[in-house]
């Protein structure tokens, strides 16, 4: 089945460095858009970057200088490159993936990760 692992979590202090990385595992014949959300305490669940196949990226106002997304299609994997860290990036972070695998039926579905913290001190 497949299944998508985030890891890189953690604290850090502010104006620090993070980098994310989601991997997707199981058989999997296709993937579109990668894409990392997070959701703070209090907050609705917001899309920070987005990365399609072909490589187009698309960020959140609020990380756009600071945060680069990127992928390694051989391996399945998306990245989230966080620089200048604020505490109002503290939040927990998800990975999505939109991909067709035999347990999708050959469909295109939305697959989550489990989360990972991400937490931010001033």
């Amino acid at each position: 089945q497949v299944q998508l692992v985030e890891s890189g979590g953690g604290l850090v202090q502010a104006g620090g460095s993070l980098r994310l990385s989601c991997a997707a595992s199981g058989v999997i014949f296709s993937i579109r858009n990668m894409d990392w959300y997070r959701q703070a305490p209090g907050k609705r669940r917001e899309l920070v970057a987005r990365i399609s196949s072909g490589g187009s990226t698309t960020y959140a106002d609020s990380v756009k200088g600071r945060f680069t997304i990127s992928r390694d299609n051989a391996k399945n994997t998306v990245y989230l490159q966080m620089n200048s860290l604020k505490p109002e990036d503290t939040a927990v972070y998800y990975c999505n993936a939109d991909l067709r695998s035999p347990y999708s039926d050959g469909s295109y579905r939305n697959y989550w990760g489990q989360g990972t913290q991400v937490t931010v001190s001033s």
